[in-house]
């Protein structure tokens, strides 16, 4: 009598333990509210790519999607955690910047990927485990191959795509649930605009450990310049600053084109005494001989104005964006196998930066979406990017192609 009801009893536990199991995996599970493919209607004029049906754009992205998620979202030491791993030598796990493009990805991939909402939790977890020293909902840049913090500071493209994609997520799931994404969303962007935001001038502080009487105060990263970001800021939070820094951002790229890239239109990585005399950053600034010119921070920049365009149909972005695709058409022949890994304000290449980076080929490919004049250069650098393996590249340049490849495909939706 007592064995059978040990196996009563033992049945009884195994059926509790499964309706647990199914009842967590049925909220994982919660449906996507604006599932991928959302085919989103971009501002009247701009273009896809033409010459392959959405159906092949969208299965293309899927396809890259599976292989980035499979070697870049890593589980932390804390098992419900999840990081982006960041690939490069060294004794860095993660950088803030990862974690941000991999949060706004894996919110727009819901719908394509049943457990993105698992997935972008595990992320954010991993985000507010490691805050930055200075700004509590800010995340501190770096982690080491233990998962602790190397550096405190914060870098501020970080903070604000990670703040984006709260808003995504918000959207995405809604905020009722264990994490309300609205609620984090708001204590972050209040703390970027506390922190990372120069609010003499409303320029883009380069991180949260500039103070106003520091030498580089009034410096500024231009690749930290995302205004549909800033938008949605506005929009979730009512703080109309963010027009200002808008604003005042857009007539420091402008300065830039006018006066040291009239023909090629570019601007630096780096821009120094933006109170003064603004003026691209002096070599070795910061991080390289190339702080001045066209090199892997400013390589963004098409992106991420193209897409104010795109999704606000923004008339700077596209006299910006316009300048840009001219030069690059024009100075590649119309080949894009002759895009270049830097250049200077000139328009000339950079020595020794003769090869293929993904960084500089997808924001280009985007930048072309903002006129139909781009139409045939367009589907020549999408097909372009596509054929390269992404063995061949580090994090860096596989997360800014799937990003762009998800823009590109018309399935970046604006909040």
């Amino acid at each position: 009598m007592a064995v059978l009801f040990n196996q009563y009893f033992m049945q009884q536990k195994q059926v509790i333990l499964l309706l647990t199991l199914l009842t967590c995996n049925s909220l994982n599970a919660q449906p996507a509210l604006k599932p991928f493919p959302q085919h989103i209607a971009y501002t009247q004029g701009t273009i896809l790519p033409n010459h392959l049906s959405r159906q092949s754009l969208d299965n293309s992205v899927r396809i890259f999607y599976r292989q980035w998620k499979s070697r870049y979202v890593k589980q932390a030491a804390d098992k419900s955690q999840s990081y982006i791993w960041f690939e490069r030598p060294g004794n860095k796990q993660c950088v803030s910047e990862g974690q941000g493009y991999g949060m706004i990805i894996v919110a727009l991939m819901a719908g394509a990927d049943a457990s993105a909402k698992t997935i972008y939790d595990a992320l954010f977890r991993y985000y507010q485990s490691h805050p930055a020293r200075k700004g509590q909902y800010l995340m501190a840049w770096a982690q080491n191959k233990k998962g602790h913090n190397t550096d405190h500071s914060s870098a501020t493209d970080g903070d604000m795509d990670i703040a984006y994609s709260l808003l995504l997520a918000d959207k995405q799931w809604g905020s009722d649930g264990s994490i309300n994404y609205l609620k984090a969303a708001k204590l972050l962007i209040a703390d970027i605009m506390k922190y990372e935001i120069n609010r003499q001038q409303f320029t883009i502080l380069l991180g949260n450990d500039v103070e106003a009487d520091s030498k580089d105060y009034f410096d500024t990263r231009t690749s930290d310049f995302m205004p549909s970001h800033f938008k949605a800021f506005k929009a979730a939070t009512g703080d109309s600053r963010w027009d200002k820094v808008i604003d005042n951002t857009y007539r420091l790229f402008v300065r830039m084109q006018q006066k040291y890239s009239p023909d090629a239109g570019l601007v630096p990585d780096f821009i120094q005494q933006t109170n003064k005399n603004p003026r691209p950053a002096s070599p070795m600034y910061l991080e390289s001989k190339y702080d001045g010119c066209y090199s892997y921070n400013a390589c963004r920049i098409p992106w991420r104005i193209a897409t104010d365009y795109l999704l606000y149909g923004d008339v700077r972005a596209k006299a910006i964006t316009s300048k840009i695709n001219r030069w690059i058409r024009s100075t590649s022949s119309e080949n894009p196998d002759n895009i270049s890994a830097g250049y200077t304000l000139a328009g000339d290449d950079l020595p020794t930066r003769h090869f293929e980076a993904l960084s500089f080929i997808a924001p280009f490919t985007v930048s072309a979406m903002t006129g139909a004049e781009n139409q045939r250069w367009l589907n020549q650098t999408w097909d372009y990017l596509l054929h390269f393996k992404q063995k061949d590249y580090d994090y860096y340049d596989n997360s800014i192609k799937m990003l762009n490849m998800i823009i590109l495909s018309g399935n970046y939706w604006r909040i």
